[in-house]
């Protein structure tokens, strides 16, 4: 059980580390979503709309004292910027 336990806070600790200056630089624009969330993780805040079939987001990732907002069009990515507190 002790075992279970240690490995759990392992992985949640590992899933928070994602939130980096180092993973940010290995964004770039025109990337998917997909391959965005594979290096950075899933954001902790999204807002989307559609119109005329156009899909927009803006997501948010904040972990400490990083922040990395990104904006995609039809899951492509627009801008990104981070921001170190």
């Amino acid at each position: 059980m002790k075992r279970i336990l240690i490995l759990a806070v392992f992985v949640l600790l590992a899933a928070c580390s994602k939130i980096t200056a180092e993973n940010y630089s290995k964004v770039s624009t025109g990337m998917s979503r997909a391959e965005v969330v594979a290096l950075i993780g899933e954001p902790t805040q999204t807002e989307s709309g559609s119109v005329l079939g156009i899909k927009g987001e803006t997501a948010t990732w904040q972990d400490g004292k990083i922040t990395i907002n990104a904006q995609f069009v039809n899951e492509k990515l627009l801008t990104h910027a981070i921001n170190k507190q």
